[in-house]
This record gives structure tokens, C-alpha cells and sequence, in this order.
């Protein structure tokens, strides 16, 4: 195994002709994946991984700097395909992994054969005629929260997110990986995530792209699947999904799924 391969615990699975990549967002890891891969492995060669930062990544590989920016992950990103020697993929990312995966597409095409978005956003702030979902005020608390006690921050973002009470299974399992991060990380990460804009990115990505959101979720309104639609360069198609929450692979893996399957099958028919 390579240096990169180890770092970001990549595992290859399955048997199949035809690479998926599937990349997990804030707060998770590649467990978040654990319904879907079974559907996957008698047709696919599955790639997965951890981005760095995540719990079960070693902390001391986690360089601040590096990763003020998204451009950090999408060198990870590159360079965990490279070092599999990828040449083509179908790319999953759930979040802000849909964006790491359509930056990476926009210098390196040939590698993606098309791009599945779950839950993604090119911005989180609000802005002139645009409505992402949260002010600066909103996220300066979201901040302050994490830094004052982030243990309690998990517990009261947990189910905001997933979109259910504590008792849930999949309450308790994003609670689980947020609590694996260690906690200065975390709120790096969330202040990169939640400070990014992507938008004027979005005209430079050419592979396709299938964006599937929830009816309902806290962290990204309807509207932006149809903003993703309008302003990606090459085709697009957008699903909105009956599940509701952030984390629908998760919490709702009967709905959503037979949709992830179906749109890694299929490709845009125009």
C-alpha cells in the first residue's frame, strides 16, 4: 500500500471492469457509504476512502494550512486516483466531496466519467440574489459552539442534520464519527467548508453531472440542486428525493439507495 493509500485508509473492493469512487462528507467517514457498497461490489471495482481529518485518520497528518482551502482535498483526491492508477471513474460524493470531485474533474476530465452530487453545495452563505441557507451570523454561533464545548455542539448537530431524534440508528452513527474527530480539527474543516464558494467553478466542470438532494435538509435548500443545474457547464440532471436530512445514504437507505444506483447506471439522456 502507498503512502497516500495508507494515510487516507483507501480500500478496494469488488470485482468488476468499471472504478466507483465514493467520498463521504463533514462529520462522516467512509462507513456512511455501509448500505450501498453492497449493491456495488459484484459490478464495481469500489474505491473508498477517508478524507483527512476524519476520526480514523491520524491526526498529525492533518496540515492546517493545506487544508484552509478545498484545493487540499482535491489534491488528496488526484492523487489517491493516481496512486490506484485510475484512469476513468463514476465519482460519488456526498456534500462537500461532490464539489472536491467536480474541482478535481475540471483539470483532470479523463478521470471522471461522470460525477453523482448527494447533498452538495457550491456556497453556504446567503448572497446577492442567492440563497444559500445561512448568514455569517449563523455560522460565527456554529463556530463559537464548536470551540466552547464540542461534545455538546455533536450531540445537538447530530440530529439537526440527519434530520431525526437521538435515538435513531443513524443519529447515533453520525454522532459517533463527528465525536472520532478530534475537535480543533473539526472546526477547521467546518470553517473551510462553510466559507467556500465554488460558484464561479461551476461553468468550468464538463463531465456529467447527476445532483440528488433531499426534500428537506438543513444545511442545503432545494434551491440550490436547480442552481447546480443551471450553472454546471456540461448536462446535468437533478432528482429531488422523499428523504429528508443531510445524511439520506444514512438515514433513509430505502429511498435513496435504489436512486444512487440507478443514476450510477444510467447516464443523461438528452
Amino acid at each position: 500500500m502507498g503512502i497516500v493509500e495508507e494515510a487516507h485508509n483507501v480500500r478496494v473492493i469488488g470485482a468488476g471492469d468499471r472504478t466507483i469512487v465514493l467520498a463521504h462528507g463533514f462529520g462522516t467517514d467512509q462507513s456512511v457509504w455501509r448500505h450501498l457498497v453492497p449493491h456495488l461490489v459484484e459490478e464495481y471495482r469500489v474505491v473508498l476512502f477517508d478524507n483527512m481529518g476524519a476520526g480514523p485518520t491520524n491526526p498529525d497528518y492533518f496540515d492546517f494550512d493545506r487544508y484552509t482551502t478545498l484545493e487540499g482535498y482535491v489534491m488528496d483526491l488526484l492523487a489517491i486516483l493516481e496512486e490506484l492508477g485510475v484512469e476513468s471513474c463514476i465519482f460519488v460524493g456526498h456534500s462537500v466531496s461532490a464539489v472536491i470531485g467536480a474541482i478535481a474533474s475540471i483539470s483532470r476530465p479523463d478521470l471522471f466519467s461522470k460525477l453523482v452530487f448527494l447533498s452538495a453545495s457550491p456556497r453556504y452563505l446567503n448572497d446577492m440574489d442567492y440563497f444559500g441557507g445561512f448568514e455569517q451570523e449563523d455560522l460565527d454561533q456554529l463556530f463559537d459552539a464548536m470551540r466552547s464545548n464540542y461534545k455538546a455542539w455533536c450531540s445537538g448537530f447530530a440530529p439537526l442534520a440527519v434530520g431525526g431524534d437521538m435515538d435513531s440508528i443513524a443519529v447515533q452513527e453520525f454522532s459517533r464519527t463527528l465525536f472520532n474527530i478530534r475537535p480543533d480539527i473539526a472546526l477547521s474543516v467546518a470553517q473551510t467548508i462553510f466559507q467556500s464558494d465554488v460558484r464561479h467553478l461551476l461553468s468550468l466542470v464538463s463531465v456529467p453531472c447527476h445532483i440528488l438532494q433531499s426534500s428537506q435538509d438543513l444545511a442545503v435548500p432545494l434551491v440550490i440542486s436547480e442552481y447546480l443545474h443551471k450553472h454546471l457547464g456540461g448536462d446535468s440532471i437533478v432528482e429531488v428525493m422523499t428523504s429528508e436530512g443531510h445524511l439520506p445514504q444514512l438515514s433513509s437507505p430505502d429511498i435513496v439507495i435504489p436512486v444512487l444506483l440507478r443514476h450510477i447506471k444510467c447516464d443523461i439522456v438528452m
